[in-house]
């Protein structure tokens, strides 16, 4: 079992989450609080899910929660943009994020749902 802080999932939840510091930093007061903390909880509920599934026997269950969470962030991230609290080309770099967060988690879940729990 790597470090979780060696795989590729990891670092880009981290990076996910550096991105989120940058933009929650610059929104308007009266979203800061609501809709910048529920994303950056996300992005922390993301990294700590990479190491939940890292350490576990059983990695499905875990998996299925950080796919469903990529979800949920991307849809913070476009409510967002349309609430014009960050610009179009910082959400093509969060959704970018998301995106290969999520198909790196479908991916290990994919090869955890098919090999036995060890």
């Amino acid at each position: 079992m790597a470090l979780h802080t060696e795989l590729p999932i990891y670092k880009l939840t981290y990076e996910l989450m550096l991105l989120a510091m940058e933009l929650i930093k610059n929104m308007r007061r009266d979203f800061k609080a609501t809709v910048g903390q529920k994303i950056n909880a996300e992005c922390l509920d993301l990294s700590l899910l990479v190491y939940k599934a890292n350490c576990a026997r059983d990695k499905v269950p875990y998996l299925d929660r950080l796919i469903e969470r990529v979800q949920v962030a991307e849809l913070l991230f476009r409510l967002s943009v349309d609430l014009n609290l960050i610009s179009m080309g910082q959400y093509a770099k969060a959704i970018a994020i998301t995106g290969k967060i999520g198909k790196q988690a479908g991916g290990w879940r994919k090869q955890s749902a098919s090999s036995p729990a060890t």
